[in-house]
């Protein structure tokens, strides 16, 4: 980090602060956008929010503990001697990566008991995913990264056959108004989180010093908008469609207050 140009470092900067007010406006978009949908819906707009929510607080972290470690003399950025916090993205993935597939199990108002054990099953795979890479992070030799990233893809593999084995036949059974929906959120969660497994591997390949840091900052960044802020937006729009499709006089009762 120590060779890093202003350009590269004003870059992170504002993707850190975009972040910030994105992961800001879901929140209040998932929160508000709860009267609109159904009772059966909110617990999973509420998760939405959360999700976003504590993302946002986790980049303000972030872009505090960035700022932090640079300082600008004569032009040139130097390292201040305060460490650059990385472990802020575990911890929030940590809380938010269970919650995000958590969300689209409760969307899809499967029967109870499938709810229960797929939203565990998948939760807990994807909490595993996340212990696993850390040590990997932190590894200060390339043998241990490779070892701890191929443990953490392991979790990943189940959860994306899962995705698109085990939810084959749910994601069939919802109305035909969200079927697209549903599986187009399937499968963004699964692109988005590709991101993060690729760009892992940047300092495994050659890819390090400045340009390693800003690659590996602003594609978790990406992933994270991708993977939070415009996953909740489709999980509002599958609540609303499927409240309008199950509960009709739902809908007539929001077009009267209107």
């Amino acid at each position: 980090m120590g060779n890093i140009s202003v350009g590269q470092y004003e870059l992170v900067y504002n993707a850190f602060s975009f972040t910030i007010a994105v992961m800001g406006a879901a929140t209040l978009f998932s929160f508000l956008g709860r009267s609109q949908v159904a009772p059966a819906y909110r617990t999973a707009l509420t998760l939405t929010g959360i999700v976003t929510l504590i993302a946002g607080y986790h980049y303000v972290r972030i872009f505090n503990s960035w700022e932090s470690a640079f300082t600008l003399i004569n032009g040139k950025l130097t390292l201040t001697g305060v460490p650059f916090n990385d472990a802020y993205r575990y911890v929030d993935w940590l809380l938010t990566v269970p919650l995000l597939l958590i969300e689209l199990i409760l969307v899809m108002r499967l029967p109870p008991a499938e709810t229960v054990s797929k939203g565990f099953r998948l939760g807990l795979l994807a909490a595993l995913m996340i212990v696993l890479g850390y040590p990997g992070e932190i590894a200060s030799s390339n043998g241990s990264r490779w070892l701890w990233w191929a443990l953490a893809m392991i979790p990943f593999a189940i959860i994306v056959y899962e995705l698109y084995v085990g939810l084959r036949a749910s994601i069939e059974s919802q109305p035909a108004s969200v079927k697209g929906l549903v599986s187009t959120a399937r499968t963004l969660t699964i692109v988005s989180w590709c991101f993060y497994p690729v760009v892992f591997v940047f300092p495994m390949i050659g890819f390090t010093d400045a340009g390693a840091t800003t690659a590996v900052q602003v594609g978790y960044t990406v992933a994270d908008i991708l993977a939070k802020a415009v996953f909740g937006v489709l999980i509002y729009l599958i609540a609303v469609r499927k409240s309008a499709v199950e509960f009709p006089a739902r809908q007539l009762e929001l077009a009267t207050q209107q």
